[in-house]
């Protein structure tokens, strides 16, 4: 079955069934229902090939993390992302092109690669940071892209955010609540949006509450950063009564180092983990988290990519799933002060 038939099918000219079935402009939306009623009786449908040819596309989008090899299988958001991711390319008939650089720079070097030759027709972008470089780099390249950010109102090109200010509220508010008046958190990479937005929310809600400032280490969220992190804030002649963790990674080598230096979780500490995953719930006690669908946040994005790259004009950013408390066994009321 082929285009020519459909268009002998429905007296037009093969020009007018390929602008229909392309959704392209040139004829009417009466036309276009009119052909793709005729196409779907006849059991016509396009070769990804083709249609690729005929749109210039490459039929994929790229997603290049900052990340060791090593980090990425043990972290699980980036397969829980990546699974949402494709889910809707697989709806598509598109493919996903999937490198990991060691620096933004090396990002950014794949991205001009890719540009120069036509491999992706959009990008997702993640770990937006403050005054991050490749924003400016995708607008000069001219590529479709949608980045993962924490405000509705972030410039640049259309985004996905998560309320990281209210999930973070939440999540210091609950340990407040529960007693706690040292608090502690095993960050990620300062320079993120979205972990400078944590840090700033949880030292406003420490302020308020009339506590002391809490201390912060910053880390690369690998679980052996999360481990030295956290032998270091309980080693201290006052250490605090509750940590937050930027990761699931951190929060679970977090539980390990408690348990060696002979702290009881929940009673002398409680450790609360961000980005729930399975680990949270396999250790013992189970970690509470601040729970994200994040596959629905890989859904959602690559979405809106796909509008952006089929779209004629602005596309709007949309939010994103957010972060929930789900207490587990890992908090609860402070046994010490």
């Amino acid at each position: 079955m082929t285009i020519a038939d459909i268009a002998r099918e429905a007296g037009l000219s093969i020009g007018s069934v390929s602008y229909a079935l392309n959704n392209k402009p040139g004829v009417s939306e009466d036309t276009r229902a009119r052909v793709i009623t005729i196409a779907k009786r006849m059991g016509w449908s396009v070769s990804p090939a083709a249609r690729s040819l005929s749109r210039s596309r490459a039929d994929s989008i790229g997603l290049v993390p900052v990340r060791s090899p090593r980090m990425l299988g043990v972290e699980p958001f980036f397969m829980e992302f990546v699974a949402g991711i494709q889910a809707v390319l697989t709806r598509n008939e598109m493919a996903l092109s999937f490198l990991l650089a060691d620096s933004v720079e090396a990002e950014i070097r794949i991205y001009e690669r890719w540009a120069s030759q036509r491999r992706v027709d959009g990008l997702i972008l993640l770990d937006l940071a403050i005054d991050d470089p490749r924003i400016a780099v995708v607008e000069r390249l001219e590529i479709p892209a949608v980045y993962l950010s924490n405000a509705p109102d972030d410039p640049g090109q259309p985004h996905v955010w998560t309320c990281e200010d209210e999930s973070m509220r939440e999540a210091a508010q609950y340990l407040i609540r529960l007693g706690h008046r040292r608090i502690a958190r095993v960050g990620g990479v300062p320079s993120y949006r979205h972990i400078a937005v944590r840090h700033r929310t949880l030292e406003e809600v420490a302020a308020a509450a009339g506590l002391p400032r809490p201390t912060v280490i910053d880390t690369d969220f690998s679980g052996e950063a999360g481990a030295r992190a956290t032998r270091s804030l309980l080693s201290r002649p006052e250490p605090p009564t509750a940590i937050i963790y930027d990761n699931d990674v951190m929060a679970v080598a977090g539980l390990g180092v408690a348990a060696e230096l002979g702290f009881s979780v929940p009673g002398e500490l409680s450790l609360l983990a961000w980005d729930d995953s399975p680990l949270c719930e396999i250790t013992h006690p189970p970690l509470s988290a601040m729970h994200r669908d994040v596959l629905a946040l890989g859904t959602v994005s690559t979405s809106l990519l796909l509008q952006l790259i089929d779209s004629e004009g602005g596309v709007e950013g949309v939010e994103g799933p957010r972060a929930v408390l789900q207490p587990r066994g890992t908090t609860g009321r402070p046994t010490r002060s």
